[in-house]
């Protein structure tokens, strides 16, 4: 029995971001009808240009603060599932204060949940976008033992450094903490609301989002975050590359399949109450300098062609696999993608 049935509206919160584009594409092709969350105008105005073909199914619903009290009451009337995307990303600022992460991330979902115990009675699941920054241990990852992650694992070391240090915690810090404790709140809420409730919860951690964008993009520079580092990395041809850049082992999904897992996540009941790790595998930047130069049209960097490929982890989506049915592509097809984008726009 699915979760929701495919006449279903669902919230999607942050929905004009990377991800959550895909997702609402995604629920309008397959049939639902979707609420989009952005907090201006003409973001929502943008939805509308690119999803008209679906202006029958799209509503949008301006929330200039998802901090505040009482935001989402009106957003989640009568609507039967959320996939909550919104969140701060890192910023450029090394000298933020934790909370400017910490707080919005924690009050938007603490928020929006406890909008759907008051007003939405007709809600059934909660799909949150979580990260493998709430996963991994950022010093386990300096050592040099691979390490394999499981959905059971979360970072506590990143907490532990911002509330030790404060503003003076890296920026990675201060987002993985951000994301862990807005998880932990998210999973506390279900549980201590658990009596009053009418939904259940499931966590998606993707690692690094690569593939092709629905985002209005003119230059590269207004990339995600995610991609502007893959830009910067493999297809900028004047970027100068160090060796330990080069060397830098993380790992990676294509956008069109967090966004599918997200999809799945709402439909299929057996995954209610359960983390996922939405991974397709772990890479080197010089990996996919590599392959990039055999695939790409126009000359790029080469790196170090011959560099030992050594990777330091990995995140194990075998539950993912198996209970959301979502098979990862490959570097290469999501490579094409990427180089057909970004060849048209001639960047």
């Amino acid at each position: 029995m699915p979760a929701i049935p495919t006449e279903s509206k669902v919230l999607v919160t942050g929905a004009n971001g990377y991800i959550a584009l895909w997702v609402v594409h995604l629920l309008l092709k397959k049939g639902y009808s979707v609420r989009a969350q952005v907090r201006t105008l003409d973001k929502g105005d943008y939805l509308r240009k690119l999803f008209s073909q679906y202006e029958a199914k799209l509503e949008i619903a301006i929330i200039d603060d998802i901090t505040k009290e009482g935001a989402f009451d009106e957003a989640v009337r009568g609507i039967d599932a959320i996939a909550h995307m919104a969140s701060p990303l890192p910023q450029d600022d090394p000298d933020l204060e934790p909370d400017v992460y910490i707080v919005p991330a924690v009050k938007g979902t603490v928020g929006l949940l406890d909008s759907a115990k008051k007003q939405g009675k007709s809600v059934k699941r909660v799909v949150y976008t979580s990260s493998v920054a709430a996963v991994l241990s950022p010093t386990l990852n300096d050592e040099d033992e691979f390490n394999i992650y499981s959905p059971d694992d979360w970072n506590t070391e990143s907490t532990e450094l911002v509330t030790t240090e404060g503003k003076k915690a890296s920026t990675n810090d201060k987002y993985r903490a951000s994301k862990t404790l807005a998880e932990r709140a998210a999973w506390d809420f279900v549980a201590t609301f658990k009596s009053d409730i009418t939904f259940d919860l499931v966590a998606l951690h993707p690692p690094l989002v690569l593939g092709p964008s629905l985002q209005d993009i003119q230059t590269p520079d207004a990339f995600t975050s995610s991609m502007k580092t893959f830009y910067s990395v493999v297809l900028n041809p004047n970027s100068q590359l160090k060796e330990s850049t080069l060397r830098t082992s993380s790992c990676w999904v294509d956008v069109r399949d967090i966004a599918e897992a997200h999809i799945q996540a709402l439909e299929r009941f057996e995954a209610g109450g359960q983390r996922f790790l939405v991974n397709a595998g772990a890479f080197t930047w010089q990996e996919w300098l590599n392959l990039a130069n055999t695939i790409a049209k126009r000359p790029l960097q080469k790196g170090i062609p011959g560099l030992e490929r050594k990777y330091k982890f990995d995140f194990d989506s075998k539950k993912t696999t198996r209970v959301l049915g979502i098979e990862f592509k490959s570097k290469e097809e999501t490579l094409r993608d990427i180089l057909e984008e970004v060849e048209k726009k001639d960047w």
